[in-house]
This record gives C-alpha cells, structure tokens and sequence, in this order.
C-alpha cells in the first residue's frame, strides 16, 4: 500500500506496454479514473493506492511540502538491478529486522561527510566520537587503530585481554593519562618497564615501593651470619639506593658514603 497526502506522482516508464483508443485515452486524460488521473509526466494519485502486484516506475515522489508513506503487512524489500538483470543492491525491512545487500554501505550527514561506512576491506566510522553504551563494552578479535581511548567523565576506562596478551604501539609516544583518578596495572608475573634509547622517569613528589624486603641490621661485634649456598651460586650483595639531586637513582657500596662526586657521571 502506497500513502500520500494529495498529489501523490508516479512517472512511468516512457513506453507504454499497451495503448488503448484515442477516444478512451482522451476521456482519461480529461476526466481520469477516480483519484488516480494522467497528467504530463506520469501519474497523479490522490488518496491512497494499493498494489497487487508489482509496482513498475523510474519515480515516486510526493507533492511538495507533503510526506508519503509505503506499507506492507509483512516485508518490504528494494531490488537495484544492473544491466544484466542481476541484483547487486538490496535493502530488506521485516518484522524484526533490517538487512542490506551492497558493495558498499555509507552513512553521511547533510555536508557529506562520511559519518559511516563499510565495505569488504574495512569499516569506518568518521563521527567525531564512538561512543559504546554497553555494559560488556567492546570486544575486537583484530587490531584496533584510534588516536585516543577515553571513558566518559566518572566512568572507568579498563583495556582487558582475558586469556592473551595485549599490545599498546605508537611511532610517536604513548600517553596513558588520569586527571581525577588513579591508573593501575596488575599482572600475573613480571611488569617490564624498558627504554631502548631514553629512560624510565617517575615525575613525582612521592614514590611508594612499600612491598620491600628490610634485611635486619647486624648486631654490634656480631660476626655476620653464615649463609648457606649451592655450589656455582651467585652471591648477593647488598647496596645501598641513593637519590641525586635530578631524580636519577644509582647504587653505593653499604660501608660508604651514598654520594657522588660533582664530576662524576652518576648524576648525568
């Protein structure tokens, strides 16, 4: 069924599949058959139209200013065909559903700017922010690429691969900011922190290292004990951690004193 305020136009293929007289085509182009009349162009419905069959026109459009409206009792479905007959887009509306046969799928705003898109090779999304509502968040079996990651204000931002590894890469750098919260991570075994050409800098006030070991100091004239040690094991020294004035960390013998000459290259 095909609604429509009044003026409802359908043009019409320009060769007609049959023709009636002139006299019966002259009393059609003046009186019309009820609502549905012959104007120059197509044909103009007013009113509402029901198709039996197929519906075969280059145009439907409604009359300026006026909406119209297509309905079916179970699915609707729009066929493009190339010149071979074949269907090579399709869009299908059922009762609980929307599917869509294409090359190609875009979505873009009124300037045609592509909002979305996808294609057999990739799926772009060119809004400014992707937003994901949902309470399992999202889930990618591939590599993602994005210039930020962000949870919205008062929400956490957790990047989880429950059974394999993940990988943050950047040429430029890496940056993993909280600016009213706090930023943990946890692992399992070992947590790596490696430069290959610069260095690891912790800018701040204070750094906590509270899960350290305290060895108990030796008591005065108390020989130092003897430990027991497997054959071909290394021994274990103990150091001491000194500060330099820029931050940077460096070790000194236990027995001296933890500092560093001004030309030396500790401090550097």
């Amino acid at each position: 069924m095909v609604k429509g305020s009044p003026g409802i136009h359908a043009q019409a293929n320009k060769n007609p599949v049959a023709q009636t007289g002139s006299r019966s085509r002259s009393l059609t182009q003046n009186e019309g058959m009820g609502e549905l009349r012959i104007v120059a162009g197509g044909i103009q419905l007013s009113g509402q139209a029901m198709v039996l069959d197929a519906l075969l026109a280059s145009t439907i459009r409604s009359r300026k200013g006026q909406h119209i409206s297509i309905e079916s009792s179970r699915n609707f479905t729009v066929n493009a065909r190339d010149e071979g007959g074949r269907v090579v887009n399709r869009i299908f509306l059922g009762n609980d559903q929307l599917e869509c046969l294409a090359r190609e799928f875009k979505v873009t705003d009124a300037r045609g700017t592509v909002l979305f898109s996808a294609s057999k090779h990739e799926v772009v999304v060119g809004a400014k922010v992707l937003r994901v509502t949902g309470e399992g968040g999202a889930i990618f079996d591939g590599t993602v690429q994005t210039p930020i990651v962000r949870a919205d204000s008062g929400h956490e931002l957790r990047l989880e691969s429950p059974t394999r590894s993940l990988k943050v890469r950047a040429p430029l750098g890496v940056l993993i900011e909280s600016r009213a919260g706090d930023i943990s991570a946890s692992c399992l075994t070992d947590l790596k922190l490696q430069s290959l050409a610069g260095a690891v800098r912790l800018d701040s006030a204070n750094v906590f290292l509270p899960g350290l070991k305290t060895a108990p100091p030796p008591l005065p004239g108390a020989p130092p004990p003897a430990v027991p040690r497997r054959p071909n094991s290394p021994r274990h020294e103990i150091f001491q951690l000194c500060v330099c004035s820029n931050g940077k960390l460096f070790l000194a013998s236990p027995e001296g004193v933890c500092a560093a000459d001004d030309d030396s290259v500790v401090c550097r």
